[in-house]
């Protein structure tokens, strides 16, 4: 029996196979990313004598922990310590309420200005020049993270030069 269905069409399963490689496509490159993200806290945070808790750059949503280990200021450990753990109380804060409607939607660009901020910091703190630290902000905005990681990669292995 040959049945036509005028609301299906051989472009609807195309479509949905396009739609699905793009799917896989779109998780390899986030996969790649959290690495990559993931290898530059971890090789930073031991490089810059965080080695005790370096380990937590690759636990999924834990590791901004690393981050703002990373650009906390301080003068001692212990400063610097409770100062990240502050700051990422405030995200998780931040994470949370990002769920709810409406109000969720502000806590997202909080929490998006957070991390400009901080990977600011981070490149600042790398660089020890304020202008190249809002340019490389700039370029990794641009490039969507791969400035980041390619500059990222480059410095893990180097001590903060502030």
């Amino acid at each position: 029996m040959n049945y036509y269905d005028p609301y299906y069409s051989d472009y609807d399963a195309v479509f949905g196979g396009f739609m699905l490689l793009f799917f896989f496509v779109f998780l390899v490159f986030l996969i790649i990313g959290y690495v990559v993200n993931a290898l530059i806290y971890f090789t930073a945070s031991k490089t810059n004598g965080f080695s005790d808790v370096a380990y937590i750059a690759w636990i999924p949503i834990i590791n901004i922990y690393s981050l703002f280990l990373l650009t906390a200021p301080g003068d001692d450990d212990v400063t610097i310590r409770a100062a990240a753990k502050k700051t990422t109380l405030i995200y998780a804060g931040l994470f949370i309420i990002s769920f709810v409607p409406l109000v969720g939607f502000l806590a997202s660009i909080v929490m998006f200005g957070y991390w400009i901020f901080y990977t600011y910091r981070l490149l600042y703190r790398w660089t020890d020049d304020t202008g190249k630290a809002v340019l490389y902000i700039i370029l990794s905005i641009l490039t969507c993270g791969l400035f980041y990681a390619i500059y990222g990669l480059m410095r893990m292995r180097r001590p903060f030069i502030v």
